[in-house]
């Protein structure tokens, strides 16, 4: 059977390198795993992203839904039923079913992810500075919350 030369040079370095039976190196046994070695490595932990992501989603759709609001508020003039009744059918229409996605595996995995302790009292999941973890859903409701149909 002839072998390319890559086939060659990767069944090679494939031979002599099973892994398996070999002792784990004291530097690995030493470090720990915590977010600064995460940070000094460049590799921010799932949740850390996560976090960051919903963060600049929601600050998004608040810029989007303060130009839809500014728009249709010039748009109806000085008549505020008709607005109110514009933005609650808008508000009604608009879709966050991806980013609401990720608040979930957010709710989900970030207690797990950060190895949050319980606390004993409530039995929930300790409070971060003083707030849940917990990010809300995006909804209709939320929408003419930050937004008012005045």
């Amino acid at each position: 059977m002839d072998r390319s030369a890559a086939e060659r040079l990767v069944r090679k370095d494939l031979d002599g390198t099973t892994g398996i039976g070999k002792p784990i190196s004291s530097r690995a046994r030493m470090s720990q795993r915590t977010v600064e070695a995460y940070l000094k490595a460049g590799v921010r932990p799932r949740w850390m992203e996560r976090i960051s992501e919903i963060d600049h989603s929601i600050a998004a759709q608040k810029r989007r839904l303060a130009r839809s609001h500014r728009a249709l508020s010039e748009e109806c003039g000085e008549d505020r039923a008709l607005f109110a009744e514009r933005w609650t059918g808008f508000a009604q229409r608009c879709r966050f079913e991806e980013l609401n996605e990720l608040i979930t595996q957010h709710n989900d995995w970030y207690p797990i992810e950060r190895d949050l302790p319980m606390d004993l009292r409530t039995r929930d999941y300790v409070l971060i500075n003083g707030r849940s973890y917990r990010r809300q859903l995006l909804s209709p409701q939320w929408v003419l919350e930050q937004f008012p149909a005045e």
